[in-house]
């Protein structure tokens, strides 16, 4: 089994014993949705495509295990450790490249590695592309134009 594949079936495992039908849902459609950005992106980037969605799957899964935002990129930089540590899926410098990237994911206005900048694109790939409808944060606004104008599409 692929390290991403065993992965996922851990966040799976957390995600499936939410009490909240919706929240699961949610938890699901999202950290998949910023996952398979996350590997676009990589390619387009030449950035390590089996890193990338597994900082995915991992980056909000503190909030979805607590039910809580505060602090959450911090915190859930604590919570992937652990879980790459426990599980053994990668080594020291792949762990520390993805809960950097996790670390740094909610500040959507600054600029940090390559890996951190590209999950946070992905990220607001799904915030503002699972649901064209919704008005894009102003805190992702300048993020989403660019992404848009690197991938060619209309922003």
């Amino acid at each position: 089994m692929s390290r991403l594949k065993e992965l996922r079936n851990y966040v799976c495992d957390v995600i499936n014993n939410l009490d909240d039908v919706d929240e699961r849902t949610a938890a699901i459609t999202h950290l998949n949705g910023v996952a398979l950005a996350a590997v676009i992106l990589a390619k387009k980037r030449g950035l390590n495509e089996e890193l990338a969605p597994m900082a995915a799957m991992l980056h909000d899964l503190h909030a979805y295990k607590t039910g809580s935002y505060d602090d959450h990129a911090h915190l859930g930089s604590e919570l992937a450790r652990s879980i790459l540590n426990e599980l053994n899926l990668t080594n020291e410098e792949e762990t520390d490249i993805i809960c950097s990237a996790i670390y740094h994911h909610d500040d959507k206005l600054v600029t940090d590695s390559p890996m951190d900048e590209l999950l946070k694109d992905a990220d607001v790939i799904s915030h503002t592309m699972h649901d064209p409808s919704k008005a894009i944060k102003e805190k992702e606004q300048a993020r989403y134009s660019s992404i848009c104008s690197e991938l060619g599409l209309r922003g």
